[in-house]
């Protein structure tokens, strides 16, 4: 023990840095506190990128700092976000006998026979924006939160604790997979720590308790059963993951030169048809139309950290005055669509890692063009490009934090300062990687 310390003193002693900022954030931070956010947070970063550069071939150091970080939240009421009260809300409903997609927590506030524990907590928490609006979370993520709430009592904190644990355990699985998926693509193991000792991933994922880290789990232990030619269960597990956020459905074109048309449509037929099945129990035609409003608000209404859609909406305020967005929202995801099938067939994708490279450059497209950009969807980004050479979503989860500064100020205004520095680093940072040799062969 004596030795194992006298040779990783300044490891250990950046991991003891490290495990404080964790603390100072975790437990003494508000998010309109944007100059400490941003210190602490820069630390982080930079602890991290040391600890992975001087010890990449430890990987039992890093494995047990990167679990020991998750577990210094444990105990914290996330700050960076309000999602969770949403969250502990849809699946109280749900263990009691109440279909989540059927009602905006608005419509049932107001209702005289309404009662879950701690309502109005939940409720006030989760903030306007969310309470208004119908929820867009999957069924398996609703049965997570159904779970976490049954077994706190709808209680906060045990609900928060509930919820990080199925996280950190997933996260755990992505870990297991994406090391073994590493192997087979003959890529360096501690690649995977680019995602797992990342404090964007322990902030936003463990932290502020996104359940991206869900989804990637199943996501990356499904690449690794594709890259074992186990097509049909790497379609069942990829529909558990689409079962938890909606984002890798993007994927499915993609897949078609790796398979070949029969293997393919079978495999979409399984992960579409396992999500019909397990959104079955809900369904109404009600459903249908709350769901469809949630999913369009997304493209129509909802505006963050967004780069070509704001340079194009100031452009065209400047000159003519008038508001884009209801065009942009009808357009945009038709030249996605045209984004995805020029991907699925005029690239090659006859690799596993050619096709991770392609999504990877397919979702930067769809999050280029999005009107909302909030951190924690670079997650999915992050783990593509480990099992690539592209570095850039790297740097975006370095940069994302910059929009925190919209909670600064009370009209929740964003920085358009910081904004152009967070996407100039990200293109300047994607442009010269197309240009690296490798890349380009990965390209053909």
């Amino acid at each position: 023990m004596t030795d194992y310390i006298k040779y990783r003193k300044f490891p250990i002693l950046m991991a003891f840095t490290g495990f404080i900022l964790y603390l100072s954030l975790g437990y003494d931070l508000s998010r309109e506190d944007f100059i400490k956010l941003i210190t602490l947070y820069g630390g982080l970063f930079y602890t991290f990128y040391k600890l992975i550069q001087i010890t990449k071939w430890d990987l039992n150091f890093l494995t047990g700092i990167s679990f020991i970080f998750r577990f210094s939240l444990l105990f914290s009421i996330p700050n960076l976000s309000q999602d969770f009260y949403r969250f502990i809300w849809d699946g109280s409903l749900l263990h009691n006998g109440i279909n989540p997609y059927l009602y905006s927590p608005d419509q049932l506030i107001s209702q005289p026979d309404f009662y879950i524990n701690n309502a109005h907590i939940l409720f006030n928490g989760m903030g306007g924006l969310s309470s208004g609006h119908f929820t867009n979370y999957p069924p398996l993520n609703i049965w997570l939160f159904s779970i976490a709430s049954f077994i706190a009592g709808n209680k906060i904190l045990p609900g928060v604790i509930i919820m990080r644990l199925f996280i950190i355990a997933a996260d755990a699985g992505t870990f297991i997979y994406g090391k073994k998926l590493l192997a087979r693509l003959n890529l360096p193991v501690y690649h995977i720590f680019w995602y797992l000792l990342n404090p964007f991933i322990i902030i936003e994922l463990t932290g502020n308790l996104h359940f991206e880290g869900v989804m990637i789990f199943f996501v990356v232990w499904s690449f690794y059963l594709l890259s074992q030619n186990k097509w049909q269960h790497s379609a069942i597990v990829l529909a558990l993951s689409v079962s938890i956020k909606l984002i890798p459905l993007i994927f499915l074109p993609l897949i078609f030169q790796y398979l070949k048309f029969k293997k393919w449509f079978w495999y979409c037929i399984i992960v579409v048809g396992i999500n019909i099945l397990l959104f079955l129990p809900f369904f109404s035609f009600q459903f249908l139309e709350n769901y469809g409003q949630t999913v369009a608000l997304w493209f129509l209404s909802f505006e963050f950290n967004g780069s070509i859609y704001y340079l194009l909406r100031e452009s065209i305020r400047l000159f003519s005055g008038k508001k884009i967005i209801d065009y942009y929202g009808l357009i945009s995801p038709l030249i996605i669509v045209l984004i995805v099938i020029w991907f699925s067939l005029f690239r090659k994708n006859e690799t596993l890692q050619q096709l991770i490279i392609n999504m990877l450059l397919v979702l930067t497209c769809y999050y280029f063009l999005s009107t909302t950009v909030h951190p924690w969807y670079l997650a999915t980004l992050l783990i593509l490009s480990v099992f690539t050479n592209y570095r850039f979503p790297l740097w975006w989860t370095l940069m994302v934090f910059l929009s925190y500064s919209a909670y600064n100020n009370e009209d929740f205004e964003e920085n358009y300062v910081l904004l152009f520095i967070e996407y100039i680093v990200v293109y300047l940072g994607l442009f010269f990687e197309l240009k690296k040799p490798e890349n380009k062969v990965h390209s053909l």
